[in-house]
């Protein structure tokens, strides 16, 4: 999914990069006011993770690839500022140290798969969430199937934005991206809907176990809008109860 320099005119890449400055500003004051220091070790690690995940690549025939990005899952640990952050250190690094993705399109890249992402995939994974808790599943269960959906929809949407983003090119920047919306989007969306199937899996598999042994992790305070921090409050309180476990230590503490 990273888009490498070429392949996005001036325009394209000028105008996601301004718009990235605003959300950076938002999000970098949101970390300001809210990373506690719980939260610190979590973000240097799902950057890393993302870090990892990202270097794992499938080409796609448009010039870009396909891969796991895990920004749905440092969304639901950290909020989708924490997504936002951990994920532009990540692409930043990739960017200048081993050239994957361009440095030209590097507001682009942390757009699609630090922001899109994390964005869309968290109002499913709450979306998913609050439609279960109505059952009888267990909160684990509940947690990873709604973690699945947001990990699912949140990598489609990123491919989608980035197929857009090269089919645009012919039309207003010639000479750059050479296919348009007819070939870059079945190009790269058909691909990310089997590369989805992974990354929800992945995703789901992980919350599960952070739900069922350290919902604590799941606690932590988000860093989000806060038209989002009421729908991102996890009340995992009775999360071990179904399935007979014993409750963290934190989460008896009050968490963070």
């Amino acid at each position: 999914m990273h888009i490498p320099d070429g392949y996005l005119g001036p325009a394209t890449w000028g105008i996601l990069f301004l718009v990235m400055l605003v959300i950076w500003f938002f999000a970098f004051r949101n970390a300001n006011k809210n990373l506690g220091p719980r939260n610190v070790p979590m973000l240097s690690f799902m950057a890393a993770l993302s870090f990892i995940l990202m270097m794992f690549n499938l080409p796609i025939p448009d010039g870009t690839t396909a891969h796991m990005v895990g920004a749905v899952l440092a969304a639901i640990v950290l909020g989708p500022y924490g997504a936002t952050i951990a994920l532009s250190i990540a692409l930043l690094i990739q960017a200048l140290l081993f050239g994957d993705g361009g440095i030209t399109a590097f507001g682009a890249n942390v757009f699609n798969m630090g922001v899109v992402m994390p964005f869309t995939g968290i109002l499913a994974y709450v979306g998913v969430k609050k439609l279960l808790e109505r059952g009888k599943m267990s909160i684990p269960g509940q947690r990873a199937v709604a973690a699945f959906v947001g990990g699912y929809v949140g990598l489609n949407l990123a491919a989608l934005c980035a197929a857009i983003e090269f089919g645009l090119q012919p039309a207003i920047a010639p000479g750059y991206a050479p296919y348009g919306l007819d070939v870059a989007i079945p190009a790269m969306v058909s691909v990310h809907l089997l590369v989805g199937i992974v990354e929800g899996l992945a995703t789901a598999a992980v919350v599960y176990y952070l739900a069922d042994h350290r919902p604590d992790l799941l606690q932590l305070k988000k860093l989000a809008p806060n038209w989002m921090q009421g729908m991102l409050k996890e009340d995992l309180g009775k999360a071990s109860q179904p399935v007979g476990k014993k409750k963290a230590p934190a989460e008896v503490k009050g968490g963070n």
